[in-house]
């Protein structure tokens, strides 16, 4: 029994070889007898050597080598191609004609290299015939090179040498490239008043080579798309070939690909070998302009890039990326498994931190950019806050989703929901929501952490639901219910104030103080800045009102002031003088003193008078 399963091993090289030798008799000479034997990857053919030497440099050799021996028997090792490719090769030395093609092509260059089938030793060898097909033919049609590079996988590295795969690599990128500028200029209309404009409604037709790309294998597409990159192709068209090249090269594995799944993948079953070089192949042409690609694709880049352990470059480059697009992100696409051990969380929490701190660090940079200039707009909402908002509420919504989880720590909690600043929550009810679920599914948390947890809502940014509603939470630490309840009286006081009409200066006051600090602490600090200077102008505005009305009442008061001394003082004066001194209260010599201090106190009191008028005059 044994012996019966050891022998039948061979039989595909004998049945190669019986095939060749009928294959052979075919089309060779019959009325004359072999008289060299060549063996070529486990192939046998019976041929003469004068034909063969005729065109074959490495023949001729070999046979020159072995003149005194007569040899009758030559194996050519490694010939590129094989037993098939030789066949061609030895008809060609016989003069039979058959096709070149571009499926056969890049073998036949490589083949005849290897024999040395070149113009040194026959006029119009094989190896120039080849070339001048690939030059001519190839060359100028775009799936013909794309099916040469397929040829050129198992040709490696000598079809490289030949420069076989760099021409038709820059073949096909150079026709993308035309393929592209003629679809633009095929989208070129003229608008009502005449001018030349783009039709972005129509479809883009140039873009068809991306379909024939996808069937490369991923070194030779990598090359293909930098090649394309360097000749200007659009960036929507490389995101657009990424794409599709992922999705057949990756659909392979639902787990790899499936934005939803939550289910804990075990390494060592996935071939990850194949699906790793290609994640990181893809990663690294992915284009530098923002939105080439959308934001879920990178998201399952980067599910995929977690998954598979592909290098630390390649899922940076993937969460800087995400962070710099990361306010048009959905909260499906912040759901990504974590793929660690049985005891680690739920969702993959280290990695969107990561992303929220490239996007934080992103904003600040911008800010820091803008010179002075900047901060004197008076628009409400730069967008930069815009994205701040977004973000935040998606944050927010984030928390909410992983809170339940009984291994997330709460310093991981607490890192996520502090990375964005103040003034990206102008409303604090989404992360009220989430620090409420997070209490619910952590009981056992110390009072300790509950404040530490609650210290992070601003519960003067509630809505009159959620400050309902937490003020009779009892999860919620007492001094969190105290703020609350403090924050909800003002506010029914504010309410209160605005319905008497003869207070209304002191309520609008009060809830504008009230609603300043809430607006001034959910703005960025670009737009505090500027709406800090209106209300400073508002304010000058009335300090000078309340002067000039000032003025105007001192000035009426200093004139009837000395309306009634010019025409009064006197007169009354003397009069009060000697009714005092008939009194005598504090005899003749406190008469006398008395009188003079009042001519004094007039004197000085007119020379103020007067002075003041003319000040105000």
């Amino acid at each position: 029994m044994d012996n019966k399963h050891q022998h039948p091993q061979p039989q595909p090289q004998l049945s190669l070889a019986k095939s060749s030798r009928q294959r052979c008799n075919e089309w060779i000479f019959r009325d004359v007898p072999s008289d060299i034997t060549i063996d070529v990857n486990g192939g046998t053919f019976a041929l003469h050597k004068f034909p063969l030497v005729s065109r074959s440099g490495r023949i001729r050799k070999l046979v020159a080598e072995h003149r005194d021996s007569d040899i009758s028997r030559i194996e050519l090792l490694n010939l590129p191609g094989g037993a098939e490719t030789f066949e061609l090769a030895a008809k060609f030395c016989y003069g039979i004609n058959f096709e070149i093609t571009s499926a056969n092509v890049a073998q036949l260059c490589c083949v005849s290299d290897y024999l040395e089938m070149t113009e040194d030793f026959s006029k119009d060898n094989l190896g120039s015939r080849a070339e001048e097909y690939i030059d001519c033919i190839v060359c100028k049609n775009l799936e013909m090179c794309v099916e040469v590079l397929q040829q050129c996988e198992s040709l490696l590295p000598l079809a490289d040498e030949l420069k076989i795969v760099s021409r038709c690599i820059d073949a096909v990128a150079s026709k993308a490239c035309a393929e592209q500028i003629a679809s633009s200029f095929s989208r070129l209309e003229y608008s009502s008043s005449g001018r030349l404009h783009m039709n972005r409604h129509t479809k883009c037709e140039g873009d068809w080579w991306i379909e024939d790309l996808s069937v490369l294998r991923f070194d030779l597409y990598q090359r293909v798309m930098t090649a394309m990159k360097c000749r200007g192709v659009r960036p929507e068209s490389i995101g657009a070939s990424l794409m599709n090249y992922a999705q057949k090269e990756l659909t392979k594995k639902s787990s790899l690909w499936n934005p939803t799944t939550q289910a804990k993948v075990d390494l060592v079953s996935v071939p990850s070998g194949h699906e790793r070089q290609v994640v990181e192949t893809i990663i690294g042409l992915l284009p530098v302009e923002k939105l080439a690609v959308p934001i879920n694709f990178l998201f399952g880049l980067l599910r995929s890039a977690v998954m598979l352990d592909c290098t630390v470059a390649c899922r940076l480059d993937l969460e800087r990326r995400i962070a710099s697009q990361l306010d048009i992100a959905a909260l499906d696409d912040l759901l990504i498994p974590s793929f660690r051990h049985a005891g680690d969380t739920l969702f993959d929490v280290d990695t969107v931190h990561r992303i929220l701190v490239n996007f934080a660090q992103q904003d600040d940079s911008e800010d820091e950019m803008d010179d002075a200039s900047v901060f004197e707009s008076d628009s409400p909402h730069s967008p930069s806050q815009t994205a701040l908002l977004k973000v935040a509420k998606l944050m927010d919504n984030y928390l909410a989703e992983i809170a339940p989880d009984a291994n997330l720590k709460l310093a991981k909690f607490m890192v996520i929901a502090e990375t964005l600043p103040s003034h990206a929550r102008t409303v604090h009810d989404g992360l009220y929501r989430a620090i409420d679920i997070y209490l619910k599914a952590h009981q056992n948390l110390s009072d300790s952490d509950k404040k530490r947890l609650c210290k992070m809502i601003d519960f003067q940014k509630l809505s009159q639901e959620a400050g309902a509603h937490a003020a009779q939470n009892e999860r919620l630490p007492l001094q969190s219910i105290v703020q609350v309840l403090y924050f909800e009286q003002l506010r029914l006081r504010n309410a209160l104030s605005c319905s008497y009409g003869d207070e209304e200066h002191k309520p609008v006051h009060q809830s504008w103080r009230i609603s300043s600090g809430a607006l001034s602490a959910a703005m960025s600090p670009r737009d505090n800045y500027a709406s800090l200077r209106r209300e400073n102008r508002e304010l000058k505005l009335e300090l000078a009102r309340l002067r000039m009305r000032l003025n105007d009442l001192e000035k009426e008061h200093v004139c009837m002031k000395r309306d009634m001394v010019k025409s009064h003082s006197r007169k009354f004066m003397s009069s009060f003088s000697r009714k005092i001194g008939k009194l005598s209260f504090f005899g003749h010599s406190s008469s006398r003193g008395s009188s003079s201090p009042s001519k004094n106190s007039y004197r000085t009191d007119s020379k103020v008078i007067e002075r003041t008028c003319a000040s105000t005059d």
